[in-house]
């Protein structure tokens, strides 16, 4: 069967598109293979509607909406590789086999690649953090610490002293102008120069940092910057026009639309900010422009 969409991509954005286009009374077929970026998180804050609420419930209720429309297919799968075929796409899929749409959809996600410090991976989504939006209101007003991987840094340094005291680790080699210098004293946050080797605390929790000096700094959270990449090789098989962001590369779009005709994407592979409510606007564009793309071609030919 040929789909007139298929989603690849089953989190906020993916979802948001599905809306849009089975609303329409288009068939959608979504491709999702289950390693949500935000799996590593209790719950979800700032979604207007979902505020501190689990992401899987957040998603299972989408599902279960999306499902009581009777044109919305989900696969429990992979989408191996995408290639551009008259009139459409052709997806080869690790269980099903392979499908086909008139438009596609790219929803794909990102993989991020933390700093290897003892204690930070597993802490990752809990209380190491990547955004203060999302995550600092739960911090309490407790000592909180930034390690500056990057210069990008700075941008979170200038906000965290609204959700706490703030302490920056500045990792070897990271430097700051004066102008980002001036504004971090400023916002009263302190820097520190020795690097963190080790993270303190029960389980997923976070009470303090070790540095490579012996000495022990109290934070309640950390704030890191992770390198991204887009999850799936289908955006490069596709040659997808890319541009870099502070923390890795991602999809060029434009109201969801793509370098090839009759491909849109969003959420994190497709924009350098990376949110829920913004993953979930950007499928809600995608989706509509994927419409439109579907009615051109109904017209057109």
């Amino acid at each position: 069967m040929k789909f007139d969409a298929i989603v690849v991509g089953g989190s906020f954005a993916g979802l948001s598109a599905a809306m849009q286009l089975v609303r329409a009374r288009k068939h959608v077929l979504m491709v999702d293979a289950g390693r949500l970026r935000n799996r590593f998180a209790a719950t979800a804050h700032g979604f207007l509607g979902q505020d501190n609420r689990p992401p899987a419930d957040i998603r299972a209720d989408a599902l279960a909406q999306l499902g009581r429309y009777p044109t919305f297919t989900l696969w429990q799968d992979e989408a191996l590789t995408a290639e551009r075929r008259i009139g459409g796409f052709h997806l080869e899929l690790a269980e099903h086999g392979s499908a086909e749409s008139t438009v596609l959809v790219l929803a794909l996600g990102v993989e991020d690649t933390l700093p290897a410090i003892p204690g930070l991976a597993e802490r990752w989504g809990r209380s190491v953090l990547h955004c203060p939006y999302c995550h600092g209101f739960e911090i309490g007003g407790g000592p909180i610490g930034i390690l500056a991987s990057s210069p990008l840094a700075a941008h979170q340094g200038g906000l965290l002293p609204d959700w706490g005291k703030t302490t920056m680790f500045v990792e070897p080699g990271v430097t700051f102008d004066d102008e980002l210098s001036a504004m971090l004293s400023a916002r009263g946050v302190s820097m520190e120069t020795e690097r963190v080797v080790e993270l303190l605390g029960e389980g997923h929790g976070l009470h303090g940092v070790r540095l490579a000096d012996g000495r022990t700094v109290e934070v309640h959270a950390l704030f890191a910057q992770s390198k991204v990449a887009i999850a799936s090789p289908l955006a490069s098989q596709l040659g997808l026009e890319l541009e870099e962001g502070p923390q890795g590369f991602h999809i060029k779009a434009d109201m969801g639309r793509t370098s090839l005709p009759g491909v849109f994407a969003a959420g994190d592979a497709a924009s350098p900010m990376h949110n829920a409510t913004l993953a979930s606007a950007a499928g809600v564009m995608a989706g509509t422009s994927a419409h439109r793309a579907l009615i051109e071609a109904t017209l057109w030919g």
